[in-house]
C-alpha cells in the first residue's frame, strides 16, 4: 500500500475515534470484474449505456471490448468506507475516474487517513482513496470526511 510519505499503520476498525494521519484503513478487493457482474449492475443502478454490456457496441465505439462503470468502482470505494466505520459517518465523499476497469480486473481499494481536524462541532477524517487493478495501475482516486465520533 502505498503510504503518500507518512508511516502507515493499520486502523483498529473498532477504534474510528482514535485513527490519525497516516492510519491505513483496511483494505478491500473486488473483482475480478465479470460480464455476468456488468450486466446484474446495469439493472441495479439503472445504468444501461450499451457500452458496458454489448460488445459490438463497444467495438463500434473504438473500445476492444465493454468495461466497468465508474460508478461500480465508486460503490467499492465506498464499501472501502463502510466496512471501516458507519454509513452516517460520512459527510463528504468524491472521486476522479483515472482509467478504464476491464472485464477481469480486479478493484483493490485503499485509503489513508491523511488529515484529523475540527469541523462543525466535530472531529472529522479526511480519508485519501485509491482504486488500483490488479497490476497496479490506478483506476479512481478519491477523497473521503468522516466524523470521527
Amino acid at each position: 500500500m502505498e503510504s503518500r510519505g507518512l508511516d502507515a499503520r493499520s486502523v483498529d476498525p473498532h477504534r474510528l475515534d482514535a485513527a490519525r494521519a497516516g492510519d491505513a484503513l483496511p483494505g478491500f478487493t473486488a473483482g475480478p470484474i465479470s460480464r455476468h457482474a456488468l450486466a446484474l449492475y446495469c439493472g441495479a443502478s439503472g445504468d444501461h449505456n450499451p457500452i458496458h454490456v454489448d460488445i459490438d457496441f463497444a467495438r463500434a465505439a473504438g473500445m476492444d471490448d465493454v468495461f466497468a462503470h465508474g460508478m461500480l468502482s465508486t460503490a467499492y470505494l465506498a464499501r472501502l468506507l463502510t466496512n471501516w466505520a458507519p454509513q452516517s459517518a460520512l459527510r463528504e465523499f468524491a472521486v476522479r475516474f483515472v482509467a478504464i476497469t476491464h472485464v477481469g480486473d480486479e478493484v483493490r481499494c485503499t485509503g489513508q487517513v491523511v488529515e484529523r481536524f475540527d469541523a462543525q462541532g466535530e472531529t472529522r477524517l479526511r480519508v485519501e482513496l485509491q482504486a488500483r487493478s490488479q497490476a497496479g495501475e490506478l483506476r479512481l482516486s478519491g477523497v473521503a470526511v468522516l466524523a470521527a465520533r
